[in-house]
């Protein structure tokens, strides 16, 4: 791991066009901000010295500038599909996951882009140690790079940003890694194959589909009804599905591709027929698709260190009368997904009813916690 060095930059932070006019506040060639993202995202080259197309001038004044970030592989598990999940230690020692999920004509990367997260909601792990920071642009992109690295030959196809966090919370370091990450002249990673998660962040659906970047949305739903939906998550007490379902109608105004609403299964609370009901009104006349997903259990634990792990413990919320709720989850009968299913496929809605992959290595949804001491 490449910790920070005084007086220099991250150059992992910068993109492109930023790069390109460093160059010439410094009276030297911007093509020249070409040729350094080839070496640095085609050839994988994190030494200045080596770049030999570039001047001694530009070299020198890179050597002065910059330095090159990278991970610490920390640990990382096999699952019995293939599933690979790798913990990382950033430069502060805080820790975040990365998935690498391989498939028939597809691998996808599941990159986190906090540390931690501050939406708590209530069938996830990923938030339960509270919220640190945003991870910055090249720690995000260093996910892809060292894993990318670690994984080959094969080649990372799909990215999608339902790692630990809120992609939409930590938007402009988001908006910042996908430009450096699509940029033709060095990894060029294929817009159309990125995909953001967010739980229902408003403001910032809207500010997203003003970029048109090009890329997929994948929004967590798990409920149409907007009281279920709330005790799940939050969020949704700030921006209530019909404030959401707005957002995401502009902003599959603005872009080509249908957005995905996930929809977590949990037994007896959102997979009857009303539920289904419910969701075929709410997403009706929308370009979207469903994504379901059978809830993925995880054992409540207490919040000490027990054979070198940091355990958490999911607290039980108390009701307005001061009984405790239990927020055990489980996954819903093979009969009762079934009847769901039906209901959406009789009214004509596109969904998946996606395997959970990585569970035993607990690298499904909701799974990621980054809680190894």
């Amino acid at each position: 791991m490449q910790k920070s060095m005084p007086g220099k930059t991250d150059i992992k932070n910068f993109t492109l066009p930023e790069l390109k006019n460093l160059l010439i506040a410094n009276d030297l060639k911007q093509y020249q901000a070409r040729q350094i993202f080839g070496w640095i995202y085609a050839k994988r080259i994190e030494d200045f010295s080596a770049m030999s197309d570039i001047s001694k001038d530009t070299r020198r004044l890179l050597e002065e500038k910059f330095y090159f970030s990278k991970l610490k592989t920390v640990k990382n598990e096999l699952s019995k599909d293939k599933t690979e999940k790798f913990l990382f230690a950033l430069e502060d020692k805080t820790q975040v996951e990365s998935v690498f999920i391989p498939e028939t004509g597809r691998n996808t990367l599941c990159v986190s882009s906090q540390v931690g997260c501050k939406f708590n909601c209530k069938f996830c792990l990923s938030g339960k140690l509270g919220f640190k920071r945003n991870l910055k642009s090249s720690e995000i992109i260093n996910q892809y790079l060292e894993v990318s690295a670690a994984c080959a030959p094969l080649k990372i196809t799909n990215l999608v940003f339902m790692g630990i966090g809120e992609p939409l919370d930590n938007f402009s370091n988001v908006t910042k890694a996908i430009e450096i990450l699509t940029e033709p002249a060095g990894i060029g990673f294929s817009k159309r194959r990125i995909c953001v998660s967010t739980c229902g962040l408003v403001e910032e659906i809207k500010m997203l589909s003003r970029l048109k970047l090009g890329i997929k949305l994948s929004v967590s739903l798990h409920s149409a009804d907007d009281a279920v939906r709330s005790s799940l998550m939050p969020v949704n007490k700030k921006y209530p599905l019909k404030e959401l379902i707005n957002a995401v109608r502009e902003f599959s105004k603005s872009e080509t591709y249908p957005v995905t609403f996930e929809y977590a299964l949990i037994q007896g609370l959102n997979t009857g027929k009303e539920d289904a009901f419910k969701l075929i009104k709410l997403v009706r006349g929308l370009n979207c698709k469903i994504n379901l997903i059978p809830y993925n259990e995880h054992s409540i634990f207490s919040s000490t260190k027990c054979a070198g792990k940091i355990l958490v413990r999911i607290t039980p919320e108390r009701s307005e009368g001061g009984n405790e709720s239990s927020l055990k989850f489980a996954q819903p009968s093979p009969g009762d997904i079934s009847l769901f299913c039906r209901e959406l496929k009789n009214a004509g809605v596109f969904f998946t009813l996606r395997k959970s992959r990585g569970q035993d290595i607990s690298a499904a949804c909701g799974q990621l916690v980054a809680a190894w001491s």
